[in-house]
């Protein structure tokens, strides 16, 4: 493939560059660039301006409202919204379930749900991890008993990405019991509205609230609201899973964060010398921009792979661990980049309520928080263990 930009490619980046300094709000930027916590306000006001222009769907076919951009535009829109300091266009929506309905749901589902997807009429979660079903997720004990027009649902779900703010959320849940495992769940899209459902917080270390608990007692849904085949949602979760795991490199974002890395090792002392001087951790950057190139190169390789087939395939694996471990390194080296000023922990300035943080350096306040909440990305998605043993198997042949 060629990776050198076109005449067209310079001049769309041109135009989502201008785009993006026209209508991305300044306190939002400021928030997304100084690595504050965003409210649902902030995600739903940016989503809505972007659908306003016609570009949420950015890897969604025009025939259901997306844009029909390639994979080279729709690497240069993530790539500059990264650069700008974007929020996120969630992924649970956009990402993960409408793929989904595209492929495998019946026309119902994709006229009703796809435009409410598209303008964040609906905030979508996940309903995939149990307490016994995560790495191992074809575990999971979630039933689903077919009673005349209804499923009636019981269970359980843990680490719901904020589900708190959720109107739906899509569901794996057993509907065969005497099965092979594989093959007796089903794929539900459930109302979080509906009697029976109860959402219960887990705060983390640093008192965020981004996941919880998700309840099922005896919860109604009905019969529309299955997508595809009952007994298939294995192969629909399969197929999620692979945009999700695409998704979670963010090469654009790791791009923005390398050069912020570089601002405060310049700005930061070690013996009387900045520490981007020091030649051991001037290393470690380097092979951190080393590693982030050659990311950004299988990105592109992928997803132009992509546009020409169903879904994402196994290489999304290699994504999804590299895009990881990118990331996980660069919150170690900006840890280590501010040493001691990275300690104090300063909640009022990480939401917003104080301008500036009271410990006197607004760079390193949040980096404590940022450096342990990116030890989870290894986790959620799959494991990298499991993705390891998908590229063995299925890429390596071995």
């Amino acid at each position: 493939m060629d990776l050198n930009y076109s005449a067209e490619d310079i001049a769309f980046r041109d135009q989502v560059r201008a785009y993006l300094d026209a209508n991305l709000p300044k306190d939002l930027q400021q928030k997304v660039l100084n690595h504050k916590r965003l409210s649902k306000e902030d995600f739903v006001r940016w989503h809505k301006i972007v659908a306003k222009q016609g570009w949420v769907g950015t890897g969604w076919p025009v025939e259901y409202g997306g844009t029909g951009w390639n994979a080279v535009q729709r690497h240069i829109w993530e790539e500059e919204c990264a650069r700008a300091g974007t929020p996120p266009i969630l992924p649970f929506g956009v990402n993960m379930v409408a793929p989904v309905i595209m492929a495998f749901g019946n026309e119902a589902q994709k006229k009703y749900y796809l435009p409410r997807i598209l303008n964040c009429d609906d905030w979508w979660c996940q309903g995939y991890s149990e307490p016994g079903a995560g790495s191992d997720l074809a575990s999971l004990k979630t039933r689903a008993e077919r009673q005349g027009d209804h499923y009636i649902v019981n269970g359980q779900k843990t680490w719901t990405t904020l589900g708190q703010h959720a109107d739906m959320i899509f569901c794996l849940v057993r509907t065969d019991t005497g099965a092979r495992k594989q093959e007796g769940i089903s794929f539900l899209l459930i109302d979080m509205k509906t009697p029976g459902i109860t959402v219960r917080p887990i705060i983390m270390l640093d008192e965020d609230h981004e996941v919880n608990e998700v309840f099922f007692d005896n919860v109604k849904v009905p019969v529309e609201n299955l997508i595809g085949e009952e007994n298939k949602g294995w192969t629909y979760a399969k197929y999620l899973l692979g945009h999700e795991r695409t998704n979670i490199a963010a090469v654009g974002r790791a791009k923005r964060e390398l050069q912020f890395l570089k601002r405060i090792a310049t700005e930061h002392l070690k013996n009387g010398k900045p520490m981007l001087e020091d030649p051991v951790f001037a290393g470690k950057v380097a092979t951190l921009e080393i590693e982030i190139m050659a990311l950004e190169v299988t990105v592109l390789k992928v997803i132009s792979e992509d546009s020409k087939r169903r879904g994402p395939g196994p290489e999304a694996s290699m994504l999804k661990v590299k895009g990881t471990e990118v990331q996980q390194m660069l919150t170690e080296l900006m840890v280590e980049a501010v040493g001691p000023y990275s300690l104090p922990f300063d909640r009022h300035y990480l939401e917003g309520q104080e301008a500036h943080s009271v410990f006197g350096d607004d760079d390193a306040a949040p980096l404590a928080s940022y450096y342990f909440n990116f030890r989870k990305t290894s986790i959620y998605g799959g494991s990298n263990e499991i993705q390891k043993n998908i590229i063995t198997q299925m890429i390596l042949g071995l």
